[in-house]
């Protein structure tokens, strides 16, 4: 079974951000930053018509240049707002098992990556209005002194992508995700072990690589039971 969100998350292998993804490289989550991203262009270029139209209409004639400066202005506005809307369909703060992915710029293109194994501290922080609206700002720590990738800010559904990335770092499961790959539970045999480490029933065949040779890697250790704390 795949993840929830598996259908939305494959979108951008087939648009513009393919180009960025290596062949097997699994998207946990990929999204656009949140609509309120672009709602102050949006609403500026509103009521700024509407300010032209009132100003238009009780300017007497002999002040027609200003009314056609305004007018250029709200033109100004206008072509600011799509702007900033065609950058926020471009843009995409996507998360792999490999790497976390942020691409931005419309005619520069720009790409920042950080690979999962670096990424040392992660939390976000959302505000009375990100609260509000459903969005959140990302902050990543790794080893390195240098971060390509640092801060990412107009997450939408913050929740569930950070336990989503989370969960990914950490290989463990979910209850809001359903995974299929080799760290999925086995069955109800293995409810309450741990599934950050593969497991396998005892009895059961062990994988073998591509040579047909059993796989090193899986030895048979058994469940690793899980005891939580007092």
């Amino acid at each position: 079974m795949a993840r929830r969100s598996d259908s939305a998350a494959e979108r951008p292998r087939r648009g513009v951000l393919g180009r960025y993804l290596l062949d097997g490289e699994r998207i946990v989550t990929a999204v656009h930053q949140h609509w309120a991203k672009v709602a102050e262009p949006v609403i500026s270029a509103v009521a700024g018509l509407v300010l032209v139209l009132a100003l238009d209409s009780s300017l007497p004639a002999t002040l027609g240049t200003i009314a056609n400066l305004l007018w250029w202005a709200w033109f100004v506005l206008v072509a600011r707002a799509i702007w900033k809307i065609l950058e926020w369909r471009h843009d995409w703060f996507v998360a792999t098992d490999k790497r976390l992915i942020l691409t931005y710029g419309l005619i520069t293109q720009k790409v920042a990556m950080m690979p999962l194994l670096k990424v040392t501290d992660m939390s976000y922080n959302r505000s009375p209005v990100g609260r509000l609206l459903g969005y959140g700002t990302f902050v990543m720590e790794s080893a390195g002194q240098d971060q390509a990738l640092h801060r990412v800010e107009w997450v939408p559904q913050p929740d569930y992508t950070y336990r989503a990335i989370c969960a990914e770092i950490f290989g463990v499961g979910d209850h809001e995700h359903v995974h299929d790959g080799p760290y999925a539970p086995l069955g109800p045999d293995t409810a309450g072990y741990s599934t950050a480490i593969p497991i396998r029933i005892a009895g059961q065949q062990p994988d073998v690589d591509r040579d047909g040779a059993p796989d090193i890697h899986e030895a048979d250790t058994g469940p690793i039971a899980y005891r939580p704390p007092n």
